[in-house]
């Protein structure tokens, strides 16, 4: 007969034994577990989302940002391996948890309905958040096939895929954007954040699906990412500066560009911007600033493209500061100055590899062209004689190689898409 106290002891480990299992087996929906790290889990099929392609798991995904950004210390938002049928996701800060991780293993399908959002509001929307990665190597599926139809032309905006706002100290790394409606990913009113590792593709055909916006922000790196697209594939807005763009592999597209600069009266300048060592492919546009016509005043100053390969891009280095001339009767207004384009090289599909067309108004100045070594694309269908270049209302310089004897004329009218 065992003594009095060691029959205690077995009766209280078999009771907490199976109080625990079944405490374990009714865990409340949403309870967050501590990962390897030592970061509180919060895993959005806990919260009601289906990993099956079915429903609308936007709730659920909300509910479970808003548990996690209520916690304290580091937390991770796991999106699991899955099919995640999405409406529209809002995930609003300040958060009390720090830092925050979202990790998207599965695929995010964005809702086919184009009726669930109006213009281009993002579908997805990261907001007032500070030291959040965003990674895992998952896709965000915008499914804009089903809705480009209606965007004949691309006249209409369409939701953007996701949206980083009033975010600092962030980054976005290895995540795969496909087919957004609009704009896959874009950074606006923020500040030091990393883009980093994206992988984008849309048809060539494809209406307004830019691959990375950048607008009314400071401190923005984009490095090492693979885009190919109906649109730019990166686009640095107005109201910008030190913005760098490195490493990025472009095409097909509309190339490198900032801008469009002017349309609206609360445009600030774009100052310090680096954009080099990348490759274009098939792009209608390479390096490129454009601005439209009857703009108000802003300034475009200290910017470098430098170490890019073109190969087979229509135009390769470009500044045009008529755009959609049709629908304007003053000249842009925006004054571009100190612009290098250093160490271009590669093939130009148009028999135009270099077109400064300035503006009437406000001339180019301080335009830098060092080592432009561009030659035709062997069998283009635009190249009929020997390439020329356009230099209008540009004060510039030349140094080493260029595609012609000097730089000058009237640029013609570009019968390009642009």
């Amino acid at each position: 007969m065992s003594p009095p106290m060691r029959s205690g002891i077995k009766v209280i480990l078999v009771l907490g034994i199976t109080l625990f299992s079944i405490g374990a087996q009714c865990a409340p929906i949403g309870l967050a577990r501590r990962g390897l790290a030592g970061e509180a889990v919060f895993d959005v099929t806990q919260f009601g989302a289906k990993g099956n392609g079915m429903g609308d798991g936007a709730l659920a995904f909300i509910r479970t940002w808003r548990a996690a950004c209520d916690s304290l210390g580091p937390v991770v938002i796991r999106i699991p391996m899955g099919k995640f049928n999405v409406g529209k996701v809002v995930f609003n800060g300040p958060c009390r948890a720090n830092p925050i991780r979202i990790d998207l293993q599965g695929t995010v399908l964005q809702t086919k309905d184009p009726s669930a959002m109006s213009g281009n509001e993002p579908a997805w929307i990261i907001s007032g958040v500070t030291g959040l990665t965003f990674s895992g190597g998952g896709t965000i599926n915008g499914q804009g096939e089903f809705v480009w139809k209606y965007n004949a032309g691309g006249k209409s905006l369409l939701p953007i895929g996701l949206m980083f706002q009033k975010a600092s100290f962030c980054t976005i790394d290895n995540i795969n954007f496909v087919n957004a409606k609009g704009v896959h990913f874009k950074v606006t009113s923020s500040n030091d954040v990393l883009v980093r590792n994206l992988h984008i593709t849309a048809p060539r055909e494809s209406p307004n699906t830019d691959g990375i916006v950048i607008s009314n922000s400071d401190r923005i790196t984009v490095a090492d990412c693979n885009i190919a697209t109906g649109d730019d594939c990166v686009a640095i807005g107005d109201t910008n500066s030190f913005i760098n763009v490195t490493r990025v592999t472009c095409g097909p597209g509309h190339g490198l560009s900032i801008g469009s600069l002017g349309k609206r009266l609360n445009e600030g300048d774009v100052k310090h911007v680096r954009v080099w060592n990348c490759t274009l492919t098939g792009t209608t546009n390479g390096a490129r600033i454009k601005t439209y016509m009857g703009s108000h005043a802003l300034q475009v100053q200290d910017v470098v493209f430098e170490d890019i390969i073109m190969n087979d891009v229509l135009n390769p280095v470009l500044i045009d500061q008529h755009y959609m001339a049709k629908k304007a009767k003053s000249p842009s207004k925006v004054h571009i100055s100190d612009v290098h384009f250093r160490f271009i090289r590669g093939t130009s599909a148009s028999p135009i590899p270099v077109s400064l067309g300035c503006s009437e108004s406000d001339n180019c100045e301080g335009v830098e062209l060092r080592e432009i070594d561009l030659v035709p694309a062997p069998g283009s269908k635009f190249i009929r004689g020997p390439l020329i270049t356009e230099c209008v209302n540009a004060k510039y310089s030349i140094i080493g190689r260029f595609p012609t004897l000097g730089c000058g004329g009237k640029a013609p009218k570009s019968k390009i898409k642009n």
